[in-house]
């Protein structure tokens, strides 16, 4: 059985449970990056997940209270035409934290072995090779002091509906619906099929994926950033962390 089908996704907090609760973790949040990431740490959170998983609403909840000048969220996309010359990490060698940074990606280097696996923009050969790319990459980044984790927010297809339905019905909202997320709705299961395969490819202890159960958005909230506050102190237990420069390689 897959890690996203043992997932309860029914795990729900309460309003009232969660106004405490979210104060409490962002606050937690904001003490680390005083702490922590003024000390010259470095962390960089990936933001993954199905469509409509709630996954820049938790991103806003992380940054909220954050001073402005020490972290920075990409959103990333298709490649320009520019980066396509180049290879696939290069955007993302470009945009490794500083010291004292933290930086979020939304949609992080895995398109290669998700979405451009699925829909044919990567070779067969090209997404399998990636596990081995992404796991080097992954490791050059943990080696040189950065620490890493990577999120998943799921959903199941019913919630996922009733989110896209939501959307279309606010008119503040309906920009985000597009052709391409009805395209990949009828792929779901293709989707399912490839993060179960990146997961067992690219789950490392120095690098782990936190699945989080997002039918409640609450709960995904608090949980993502419950992950993100303790992952300097799991670090420290695991290893010394160090603020070593990274060395780009030419791509």
């Amino acid at each position: 059985m897959g890690q996203l089908k043992e997932l309860d996704l029914s795990r729900e907090v309460s309003k009232k449970s969660y106004r405490s609760a979210i104060k409490a973790w962002q606050f937690d949040l904001l003490s680390l990056q005083q702490s922590v990431l003024r000390g010259g740490g470095r962390m960089i959170i990936n933001v993954e997940g199905m469509d409509a998983a709630g996954k820049g609403g938790a991103i806003r909840r992380m940054v909220e209270r954050l001073d402005p000048r020490s972290f920075k969220v990409y959103r990333i996309g298709p490649p320009a035409d520019w980066e396509q010359a180049r290879h696939y990490l290069y955007r993302f060698w470009t945009r490794i934290p500083g010291p004292g940074e933290l930086v979020i990606f939304d949609r992080p280097w895995y398109g290669r072995v998700l979405v451009e696996r699925i829909e044919g923009f990567a070779s067969d050969t090209e997404w399998r090779r990636a596990y081995r790319e992404i796991n080097e990459f992954e490791r050059s980044l943990v080696d040189a002091g950065i620490v890493l984790r990577s999120l998943w927010f799921h959903i199941d297809a019913d919630e996922q509906l009733k989110r896209f339905e939501a959307r279309l019905a606010n008119p503040f909202k309906a920009w985000k619906m597009s052709d391409e997320d009805w395209r990949n709705r009828k792929r779901w299961d293709d989707y399912i099929e490839a993060a179960e395969d990146m997961f067992e490819q690219t789950n490392k202890a120095h690098a782990p994926w936190t699945l989080i159960p997002a039918n409640c958005k609450r709960y995904a909230r608090l949980k993502a950033l419950r992950t993100v506050v303790e992952a300097p102190v799991e670090e420290a237990h695991r290893r010394e962390i160090s603020t070593r420069p990274l060395s780009m390689p030419e791509f």
